[in-house]
């Protein structure tokens, strides 16, 4: 398998970086400052490869706080608002699409 910093860098627009945080799973998003936040809107954004490569290459080697950091496409509404720019990062942030049961 490729490794991510090993991938040829597209950026079409604005993006982020993104993970799954170590101990539970949810979902983050690498800050400018260098951390992680549940939040979106804490997102540092990118808009070209060489940023984006570095962004993620900080993310990666954070493999204690989060894994399987990518750059994923985000949009910025008219009110400057952060919001997921595909069906994936859409499903990621609001979570399951499936009612979980408890099986007997």
């Amino acid at each position: 398998m490729t490794s991510p910093l090993q991938q040829k860098i597209r950026i079409t627009g604005p993006s982020v970086v993104t993970a799954n945080r170590t101990f539970d799973g949810v979902v983050i998003y690498r800050t400018s400052k260098g951390g992680w936040s549940t939040d979106l809107a804490d997102a540092a954004i990118v808009r070209e490869a060489e940023p984006a490569r570095a962004l993620l290459a900080e993310a990666v080697a954070d493999d204690v706080g989060a894994v399987g950091a990518y750059i994923a496409p985000v949009k910025i509404d008219d009110a400057g608002t952060i919001i997921p720019g595909n069906l994936r990062e859409q499903i990621r942030k609001t979570g399951l699409t499936i009612a979980l049961t408890a099986q007997a």
